[in-house]
């Protein structure tokens, strides 16, 4: 009779144990429940999107006598975008522009500031360090409209309404950026790599800069994404903001075209077709970032 020697039986064991804890999770009916409720979600997210392109493909009669979920009898999708892009003479790159202008500058100024804000908190040592991460999570909880109307009379005051710098300026402020920057800084950096800076007699902005900033690229383009949806879907600030139509961005001058749809049918093609070139640049967006997440996600991994 032969008998496996102990250290042997033992690794056997764990390799078993290993397996069947790699294959609990493949049991069929968590992975049908799991791709259901991913399925449902993709649903939820994309038959909007669907819609739109339909909807932007149809002349007016078709708009109203067909189905909104199905495309209609004439395919007019590129004739109905060249009337987006040429209505009122090409008002609407315009307002693509000043979008542009305010997410992009707003969102990587907005985002510079909330990473060093947040790099600071986590690993200096202050006095009421403490007391200004209690008023940043406050400033997470107020939504932006509570704060427009303040900030129409601040700005009033200064003579600023009614330009750019009216949703600029405030576009620079990201409570949720500088939390989320606070939190991922004291995880994904060391100290002990800020020390071996220091010893080099690298100065404190050269650390942040050459060093804080490569550990935080996760962190820094999740901001970047939501700071930039954001401020591109903004609508109230601008309404209470802007009443040059000229400074519009896409979302106030949209509403604009919508609210003239009750007695000039041809502005709902407007409309639904502005509403999907104003998704493009979205898209783009996270493709080309999504790239950064997952090179982020494997920083730091160990092979086994």
């Amino acid at each position: 009779m032969t008998t496996t020697p102990a250290p042997a039986r033992s690794r056997a064991a764990q390799d078993d144990g290993r397996a069947g804890t790699r294959s609990a999770g493949r049991k069929p009916a968590v992975t049908i429940i799991v791709t259901a409720v991913l399925a449902i979600v993709a649903i939820y997210f994309l038959v909007p999107v669907y819609w739109v392109i339909v909807n932007a493909s149809k002349s007016t009669e078709d708009l109203f006598g067909t189905s909104g979920f199905w495309f209609g009898h004439q395919f007019q999708l590129f004739d109905n975008l060249k009337a987006v892009l040429t209505a009122r003479g090409g008002i609407f790159s315009r307002w693509a522009l000043n979008s542009l202008l305010y997410s992009g500058v707003g969102a990587v100024l907005a985002t510079y500031f909330a990473v060093a804000g947040g790099y600071a908190l986590a690993k200096y040592r202050f006095r009421g360090k403490n007391l200004v991460f209690a008023m940043v999570l406050g400033g997470v909880l107020v939504p932006g409209t509570a704060t427009a109307l303040p900030l129409f009379f601040l700005f009033s005051a200064v003579g600023l309404t009614n330009t750019y710098w009216s949703v600029l300026i405030p576009s620079l402020v990201s409570p949720f950026g500088l939390f989320l920057a606070r939190i991922y800084a004291g995880a994904a950096v060391p100290d002990e790599v800020l020390e071996a800076g220091r010893i080099d007699g690298a100065g404190e902005l050269r650390i942040f800069h050459s060093i804080a900033l490569r550990q935080l690229t996760p962190a820094i383009v999740t901001i970047v994404l939501f700071q930039f949806v954001g401020i591109w879907n903004n609508y109230f600030l601008p309404l209470v903001m802007l009443a040059d139509e000229n400074l519009y961005p896409i979302t106030l001058g949209l509403d604009n075209w919508r609210a003239q749809t009750d007695r000039l049918p041809e502005f709902f093609q407007l409309t639904i077709g502005g509403a999907l070139l104003s998704v493009i640049p979205l898209a783009i967006l996270i493709l080309v970032l999504q790239r950064f997440w997952r090179g982020g996600l494997t920083e730091g991994s160990v092979k086994g």
